[in-house]
């Protein structure tokens, strides 16, 4: 144990951080699985908390083994990548899975070990260390519209093209933070604003394709029109059910809440464990404990932020930004839908929320940020040995 701990490097406040959401994510998890033991018939509540534990252990796996790698390697290993992760999409997507006669085609499973992966979360992380890599490249260069097309917006609207269809929320996460990425990249705003308008036309083209042959996309359209309609109006109606009982659950909580393991809602509300868990943390914690969930979430923003800062290449500043920001941001999503600032988007809270491919495909995102604040560490280390050698040979004494 000690070995381990004396070989953790990066940032220490981003690890306590990391560490106290992991920690924290048990109570809910464990209070919410009672809806869950309910439904599946048996009333074991303990293994979904062992379950949750162990994607949480792999989790903190990937975090150690990703955040000693050099992170100049995911240069390389975004170009490998990419093309594994369209086949993964490709494969996905002609699953034409329905779930309540909607394209649910969101899921992968492993042969031979019966896993289901959201290969979605996966494109994610590699896609912006992909354009983080490609940034870097043409940062202080003349940039060539034209010249880009192929090596950056083709693999972006291939990646996103390909999650679109079965989930129209992560896709506009994605093709937000590629923007977000490239415009803080120096990428030139004049293009970033033709790309949006081929993005906003290539939705336009995918939704009347979708009207105009149904069944080659079941409902979904009909689903992200619903939603919309149901986040816009004030009526109550069977389609919103899902807010209305968050609300509930908030309006419940107050100021202290009503004590761990002790909702009510979460016998009631779908998703309790995942989309909607933050709205069982409101209830059982009240107000001071969603503000504190909230300022963790902050606190991992900025330590982020100052990671990037630090960082001593452009692709590692980029790199942090690209894998890190989105987290925070899907963190912030999942909590406006709880409490109806957001349309219904199926987010789940980073780190909290049951699910392994969700905390597994954060957590490398994690260890990509430590990796890129361990390379800082080293330099300073390595400097510090070059000032003061005698230090160094009566520390080898």
């Amino acid at each position: 144990m000690n070995a381990i701990f004396k070989n953790i490097k990066g940032d220490k406040a981003l690890w306590a951080v990391v560490a106290l959401l992991a920690l924290f994510s048990f109570l809910p998890v464990y209070s919410a699985s009672s809806n869950l033991a309910y439904l599946y018939g048996d009333g074991n509540t303990l293994k979904f908390l062992i379950k949750h534990a162990s994607h949480l252990f792999l989790g903190f796996a990937i975090i150690y083994g990703v955040h000693r790698m050099p992170y100049h390697y995911f240069k390389g290993l975004s170009i490998i990548m990419i093309p594994i992760v369209l086949v993964f999409l490709a494969y996905t997507l002609a699953q034409g899975n329905t779930i309540g006669g909607a394209n649910a085609s969101r899921w992968m499973r492993i042969p031979f070990v019966g896993i289901r992966f959201q290969t979605s979360t996966l494109a994610s992380v590699v896609l912006l260390m992909y354009v983080a890599r490609y940034l870097s490249r043409v940062k202080d260069k003349v940039v060539n519209f034209k010249e880009t097309i192929v090596p950056l917006w083709i693999p972006v609207f291939l990646v996103v093209g390909l999650i679109l269809p079965a989930n129209f929320s992560t896709a506009a996460i994605i093709f937000s933070m590629v923007l977000m990425l490239c415009f803080l990249g120096g990428y030139p705003w004049k293009y970033l604003l033709g790309i949006i308008g081929v993005g906003l036309l290539s939705l336009t083209m995918f939704i009347l394709a979708a009207k105009a042959f149904p069944s080659a996309f079941p409902n979904r359209v009909d689903t992200w029109v619903k939603r919309i309609e149901n986040f816009s109006s004030n009526e109550k109606s069977e389609a919103n059910y899902q807010i209305e009982r968050a609300k509930i659950a908030i309006a419940s909580g107050g100021l202290v809440g009503v004590g761990s393991g002790k909702s009510v809602m979460k016998n009631l509300l779908p998703q309790s464990s995942s989309d909607f868990i933050y709205a069982i943390i409101v209830e059982e914690y009240g107000l001071i404990g969603a503000l504190s969930l909230l300022f963790l979430y902050l606190l991992l923003l900025f330590r982020i932020v100052i990671v990037a800062h630090k960082a001593d290449t452009i692709f590692g500043k980029l790199l942090a930004i690209g894998v890190g920001l989105p987290i925070v941001f899907q963190a912030l999503i999942n909590m406006a839908v709880a409490v109806e600032l957001f349309p219904v988007t199926g987010q789940t809270l980073p780190l909290i929320s049951s699910g392994g491919t969700s905390i597994w495909m954060t957590c490398l995102a994690i260890g990509i940020v430590l990796s890129v604040s361990k390379k800082r560490e080293e330099l300073l280390e390595q400097k510090e040995k070059e000032e003061n050698p005698l230090a160094v040979l009566s520390e080898a004494l």
